[in-house]
């Protein structure tokens, strides 16, 4: 392999890159805009969950485990129901996602030592997970008002107490967790995305047939294609990591240089697989629906950005080993959150160098110079 023909074939790609308005979007403005969009766009945080309370016992105690109810932030009451006739109305329009129901007998039942107080919550099946979430948040709230509940003068003490402690992100705010993740999603897509331009380009524009007169050798041609595109995918992954700490407040904990080093792997095995598909369809238009189908679907579905993989059917589970942003995701948060380092990573490093060395394989053996190819 020459290097100064190396060399010659990546300026060449970084000034026809230069000339596209199109590629230096995609290249420059469209990673942090994704970072941004969905990072505002995307949480699982669930706050003020819209609640309308049916309250018959109307005692002070109910008045007390209501205002317990408003006052813990998760439930915002939108208004006081006067009879259960209105609650399947409110539920239909959507007005409200649940009503909380104290029935009449509410004190009374809560000062008989041999009587359970009852409370009912009628929810919104119809959003299953933020149904679930405001069930476990109610169920807290009522389990933590009837422990400091006063029976006689003296409270009432569970047995056992509880007390928890959260590591790595200690207010569980799922920006912490989008944020490494979404680095991972928008690299994958425009990695292959940029890539899948490439080939495509010099058949359609006809310059295929300058560069197969060219001495260059195919490993020569993908790699000084690869590297400005490596150098750009490098820019923004550090765009969007600044852009995450300062703009989402997201920790970095762990080594920089090791998440540039697995960065830097992971972008060659995309950015390769980019130069394969753009080498193997010769349309800029297919190459770059391919790379999206390739990338985005699976990237979103089955890398654990979005959903456990640990809740997937073992048939998806198995299909997850083969897609290089499940180990990327792994990455990125392992050294944000946690500040892992190279000892437990090192088999996330492992595929992702596989990865690598597949991409480039496929696209050097993919590419021909031979134009009846």
């Amino acid at each position: 392999m020459d290097l100064v023909r190396l060399r010659a074939i990546a300026r060449k790609e970084w000034i026809q890159l230069r000339r596209d308005t199109r590629s230096m979007i995609l290249a420059f403005v469209l990673p942090l805009f994704l970072l941004l969009f969905f990072g505002y766009a995307i949480t699982w945080d669930v706050n003020d969950i819209p609640v309308a309370v049916l309250d018959q016992d109307r005692t002070p105690q109910s008045r007390a485990l209501v205002e317990a109810l408003q006052s813990s932030g998760y439930f915002s009451i939108t208004e006081y129901l006067e009879s259960a006739v209105a609650i399947d109305e409110r539920l239909v329009r959507d007005d409200a996602l649940g009503v909380f129901w104290i029935p009449p007998g509410f004190a009374r039942d809560l000062a008989a030592p041999a009587r359970a107080a009852q409370v009912q919550l009628l929810l919104d099946g119809s959003d299953a997970n933020t149904a679930t979430i405001a069930l476990n948040y109610a169920d807290a709230i009522v389990a933590r008002y009837g422990a400091r509940a006063v029976l006689g003068g003296r409270p009432l003490r569970a047995p056992v107490s509880l007390e928890a402690r959260t590591w790595y992100n200690p207010n569980l705010e799922s920006r912490h967790m989008i944020v490494p993740g979404l680095i991972a999603l928008i690299m994958s897509i425009i990695a292959a995305m940029l890539t899948a331009l490439t080939i495509a380009r010099e058949w359609e524009r006809g310059t295929m047939e300058q560069l197969a007169a060219t001495p260059v050798s195919r490993v020569e041609v993908v790699l000084g294609k690869l590297l400005p595109y490596l150098a750009i995918g490098l820019f923004d992954v550090a765009v969007t990591v600044s852009a995450g700490m300062v703009i989402f407040g997201t920790p970095l904990n762990g080594s920089v240089p090791l998440l540039a080093v697995l960065t830097m792997l992971f972008l060659v095995g995309a950015l390769g697989l980019g130069i394969f598909i753009s080498a193997a369809v010769k349309s800029q238009v297919l190459a770059m629906q391919i790379a999206m189908v390739a990338t985005y679907l699976p990237a979103v579905l089955l890398s654990g950005f979005m959903f456990d993989i640990a809740s997937m059917p073992p048939v998806l589970r198995g299909i997850t080993f083969l897609v290089p942003a499940r180990y990327y995701v792994v990455v990125t948060r392992g050294i944000f959150l946690k500040g892992v380092g190279a000892e437990v990573l090192w088999a996330q490093a492992a595929f992702m160098l596989l990865y690598a060395v597949l991409g480039l394989t496929l696209a050097t053996r993919t590419f021909r110079k031979d134009l009846e190819a």
